[in-house]
């Protein structure tokens, strides 16, 4: 799937003509106002966000006398619905947004940029936690959002088959990973060393990023060329689909894995034994996990440093919460966001989901002492950087993930793929990136 860049002149235009469009609610003077939130899915369903959110959007409407319709979108609309949005201005007022397409969303020109009076609106920039605020858009320019959940990536493991296996710690190098996967491998008991979302266009990307960021790999030079044919980019696609294809510790039915929720349960029922995710602890505990057999690592680095190989074991992940720009209530919409990222409501949302707040006056809350969590952010603090605050960054995840998604569905079907095949796909992704700035 190919997503084309947007001209801002454009986007402006028609979000102008389709004002009335967005969002909801009367703005006439004493009528109840009324906002459109689309919410990601970060739960376990999207049933489970709104049990969830619902109870905290009542809290709200009550407080404020807004009423906020929800609406959960899944993760494998959310880009392109955002995108359709931001065309024909028939969009929500408030939105959650995976931060690592801030740049690119940004470029259109359709939301509100949180200037020093926007974020002050909202509690204040020194509020933000830094490395989550520094992943809302390009250098330099207002944020196109604000972060909302904070996520680092790490290691997840089930403690009891790793001691069944004689292994009594997680991997501290990458071969110490592959090593222990296949000591872990036992197809006949369908039992597997890792289990990998491969079939998911969004995860493939982001391993993409963090593998490549270890071996050295540039995605963009300075300029935003893209340069995703690069030998440290075919390097790290390479060790990443060698993990079902070579070292074979992936189950290769793993290739039709596209949500967390079929990774999460095979670490819970011991089909795998490792699984590389997002800080999902609250996740694994909805699912009925044994969470005295769960636990948890930065994802290992090389041995040895690859040239220009950077100490990367994560990007800054997360979901930032963005607004329209053609809102009818833009008060009422700032409102919600500041109620949002508030610390009640940050203790509260990211202990239900297990991930970190982005607001550094939630984290006196107990949930955020234990040892996972701070495994989370010692990974934040120390070995995440960005993704690249490219406009054409969306694209970049769209077709190197839609790419090794192909690789993977490959290697399950018994055909190799080879450095060659993988330099031929990101070949013909950076001529789509280039053709569409």
């Amino acid at each position: 799937m190919r997503i084309g860049k947007i001209a801002p002149a454009l986007v402006l235009a028609l979000a102008a003509a389709a004002t009335t469009a967005c969002g909801g609610g009367d703005t006439s003077s004493g009528a109840p106002k009324e906002l459109v939130y689309w919410a990601s899915n970060q739960g376990t369903s999207l049933d489970n966000d709104k049990a969830v959110l619902q109870p905290e959007l009542d809290k709200f409407e009550q407080a404020s006398g807004i009423k906020v319709k929800l609406e959960v979108v899944p993760w494998t609309d959310l880009l392109n619905r955002i995108l359709a949005a931001t065309t024909s201005g028939k969009g929500p007022d408030v939105l959650n947004i995976g931060n690592t397409w801030s740049a690119s969303l940004q470029a259109t020109g359709a939301f509100l940029p949180f200037d020093d009076a926007a974020l002050e609106k909202v509690g204040g920039k020194s509020r933000f936690v830094g490395p989550s605020l520094a992943a809302t858009g390009a250098s330099g320019q207002p944020p196109v959002g604000v972060p909302l959940y904070g996520q680092a990536y790490g290691l997840y493991y089930n403690k009891k088959l790793f001691a069944e296996a004689g292994i009594t710690k997680p991997p501290a190098t990458w071969e110490e990973l592959v090593e222990d996967g296949k000591k872990l491998t036992k197809p006949d008991k369908g039992q597997w060393g890792l289990s990998l979302q491969a079939g998911q266009v969004t995860e493939n990307s982001h391993h993409a990023a963090i593998l490549g960021a270890q071996q050295g790999a540039q995605f963009f030079t300075a300029e935003g060329k893209p340069q995703l044919a690069s030998d440290p980019s075919v390097a790290a696609v390479q060790q990443f689909v060698d993990l079902m294809q070579k070292d074979k510790i992936v189950n290769p039915s793993n290739a039709e894995y596209a949500d967390t929720a079929k990774s999460l349960k095979d670490l819970s029922d011991g089909k795998a034994a490792m699984f590389m995710n997002q800080a999902s602890a609250g996740s694994f505990k909805n699912i009925g996990m044994d969470m005295a057999n769960l636990g948890v690592a930065p994802i290992p680095l090389p041995a040895a440093a690859p040239p220009n190989g950077r100490k990367v074991t994560s990007f800054v992940a997360g979901i930032n919460m963005s607004v329209f720009k053609n809102t009818k209530n833009p008060d009422a919409a700032l409102d919600f966001v500041k109620f949002m990222v508030s610390a009640p409501e940050q203790a509260l949302l990211n202990k239900t989901y297990g991930s970190l707040p982005t607001v550094q006056d939630a984290y006196s809350d107990a949930a955020f002492q234990t040892e996972d969590v701070k495994v989370f952010q010692g990974v934040l603090a120390n070995s995440a950087e960005p993704m690249p605050q490219v406009p054409q960054e969306s694209q970049f995840e769209t077709l190197i993930g839609t790419a090794m998604k192909a690789m993977f569905a490959d290697v399950a079907a018994g055909k190799p793929v080879d450095a060659a095949k993988i330099r031929d796909q990101l070949n013909q992704a950076d001529q789509q990136i280039a053709a569409g700035s």
